[in-house]
């Protein structure tokens, strides 16, 4: 089992949360809420409406988000579903625990998870907006676009 990190379309009540509960995709079990140890730029681009995280620490902000534990399975499917490591690279952070499911919590207030970022992009994103965290129905307009409506 491996800790995951999700702050864009994966997180519960964004529009590909569907695949993180999803068992033919593996086991994720929801753990709890987090922010980056670090400050990151997110940041909402393309015609799709994407978020990235820059490899950028300390721009931006503390980055929210959910922790999953996730079996081998689902750590492959979110390989391929986030096109590591062409499109995405996968890497661990520190991530603040900030609030956590079931007994006992984390009993850290400090974990390690996988995340996926941006290692290199297009030198005009560092430009753009950046987010603390994400919705696509958030009051930046940009609506993400579904892979089956591109």
């Amino acid at each position: 089992m491996a800790r995951v990190f999700v702050y864009g379309t994966l997180k519960k009540g964004q529009p590909n949360y569907r695949h993180m509960i999803s068992p033919s995709n593996g086991l994720a079990k929801f753990q709890g809420r987090g922010r980056t140890a670090e400050k990151y730029p997110v940041v909402i681009t393309g015609k799709y409406n994407i978020p990235y995280m820059l490899n950028l620490p300390g721009k931006g902000y503390q980055i929210d988000g959910d922790i999953y534990t996730v079996d081998d399975q689902m750590l492959q499917f979110l390989d391929e579903f986030e096109g590591c490591p062409e499109t995405y690279q996968r890497t661990l952070m520190r991530i603040e625990v900030v609030e956590w499911e079931g007994k006992g919590g984390a009993g850290e207030d400090v974990v390690e998870c996988f995340v996926y970022y941006k290692e290199t992009y297009p030198p005009e994103w560092v430009s753009l907006p950046y987010h603390q965290g994400y919705d696509s129905q958030g009051k930046h307009g940009l609506r993400y676009v579904l892979p089956e409506h591109r």
